[in-house]
């Protein structure tokens, strides 16, 4: 049996390792267009920061799969067409056909760019994959004045990582808030911390990037920012090029539809990862959130299927962290506002609170936002700002999938020590506002 992936990522990596673990004796074939594989588009902003090194960001080298799982990759292998049975792959100058009984598509995703006028300028930058890491990283460290359009989850990683390594920087946002995924009231703290550090600009129209070859300067419906370095991070789409090829349905979100086995609506082809959409667990509407965990999920669910197993992917919440410095953001579920856009009757808490008990030291602000339906009690959402995000941004992305009610999660038997949390943890405060 022939198997081939489009995509060495995170999800196409995940799938061809779990085929070949299950089926060991079936050619499996993965081609890569650069030579990153298992690779961590997360991490750029971190590199830009010179906290990582570029090289860092591929999880497995190219030889640990070939070797160690015995998977047929090849890197720097760009397919310039599918269709059934077979692909046809560009490498070292010469183009090449090849079979497949089953095919996974996982070609992520792509900056969706508006058509600025100067977009094509040299240190102007999109940011999608981990081979531009270095290149970005070098211009950062050069310029002086870094404009970054976008303030969503990218916007303020780069934001941070050009601002730690002591540049004047500008982040132009088209909408009136940071992090658009946020309610307003929560949003309106990060605004807070953002602008301690970097000029946020919200509510800017970007217009121009202006330069001879190099941008100089940008240039907005309100005013213009001298620019030696311009990172665009304004979303990102679904890569479904290949998809459409092939024949594959293209669901009613842009990205490639796939049923709960990440099957496509064409036989024996599978798609996984941020060119592919799923459910959400709350509403069981159809969703593209693309993310990293639920990427690499979606291939190995894709992979054992495709290896003639039967495994289901449950969908996503959404669940998000990011940081800016020393300021921690996290979100899952559904916000007040998705709530309401859905249809929900809802009842909110806000708690603030000290992530320690108040006689030990180092305790530091954390307030969490919660929503519950409130006919049944039941946690649709939560956000949480500060400090030790992670830990209660988890929990309660478990509470949600497991169907806690607001009595469930007062009840749960959380730990507690004094140097870790306060003996009443804000999650379980948030309970008892909400009442049950």
């Amino acid at each position: 049996m022939k198997v081939v992936v489009i995509g060495g990522g995170a999800a196409g990596m995940s799938a061809a390792s779990r085929v070949k673990a299950l089926k060991p004796d079936w050619d499996v074939k993965v081609f890569e267009e650069t030579s990153f594989v298992s690779h961590a588009p997360c991490g750029i902003p971190y590199v830009v920061e010179g906290l990582s090194d570029p090289s860092h960001l591929m999880y497995y080298p190219p030889e640990f799969f070939r070797e160690k799982r015995g998977i047929d990759l090849h890197i720097n292998a760009r397919v310039v067409e599918a269709g059934d049975g077979f692909v046809r792959v560009e490498e070292n100058g010469q183009e090449k056909s090849y079979e497949w009984d089953k095919l996974v598509i996982a070609t992520g995703a792509l900056p969706k760019t508006p058509p600025f006028e100067g977009l094509g300028l040299q240190n102007v930058f999109t940011v999608r994959h981990p081979s531009q890491a270095a290149e970005l990283k070098k211009a950062v460290e050069m310029a002086e004045n870094v404009v970054i359009v976008g303030a969503g989850y990218i916007g303020v990683e780069m934001a941070e990582a050009a601002a730690a390594r002591g540049k004047k920087v500008t982040v132009i946002e088209f909408l009136d808030q940071p992090l658009p995924n946020l309610d307003r009231d929560v949003a309106d703290i990060v605004k807070e911390k953002i602008a301690e550090k970097v000029n946020l600009k919200l509510g800017e129209k970007v217009e121009a990037f202006e330069g001879k070859d190099t941008v100089k300067k940008v240039v907005t419906d309100k005013g213009e920012y001298p620019a030696d370095v311009v990172i665009v991070a304004t979303g990102v789409k679904a890569n479904t090029a290949i998809a459409e090829e092939v024949g594959c349905k293209i669901g009613e979100t842009g990205a490639i539809w796939t049923d709960s086995r990440m099957q496509t609506s064409v036989e024996n082809v599978f798609a996984a990862g941020d060119c592919a959409e799923t459910i959400h667990m709350l509403t069981k509407k159809r969703v593209w959130i693309p993310l990293a965990p639920p990427g690499n999920k979606m291939g190995y669910v894709a992979g054992v299927n495709a290896a003639g197993g039967n495994i289901e992917f449950p969908g996503v919440l959404g669940t998000q962290l990011t940081k800016f410095f020393d300021f921690e953001i996290g979100a899952t579920g559904l916000t007040e506002k998705a709530a309401k856009a859905e249809g929900y009757d809802v009842k909110t808490a806000t708690v603030k609170a000290k992530t320690r008990v108040h006689y030990y030291p180092g305790a530091r602000d954390t307030l969490l936002k919660v929503v519950a339906e409130k006919e049944t009690n039941r946690i649709l959402g939560a956000q949480v700002l500060g400090a030790d995000v992670a830990m209660r941004v988890n929990v309660f992305a478990t509470m949600i999938q497991a169907g806690f009610t607001t009595r469930d999660v007062f009840f749960a038997d959380l730990g507690y020590a004094p140097p870790f949390t306060p003996i009443w943890d804000p999650i379980v405060v948030s309970a008892r506002i909400l009442k049950f």
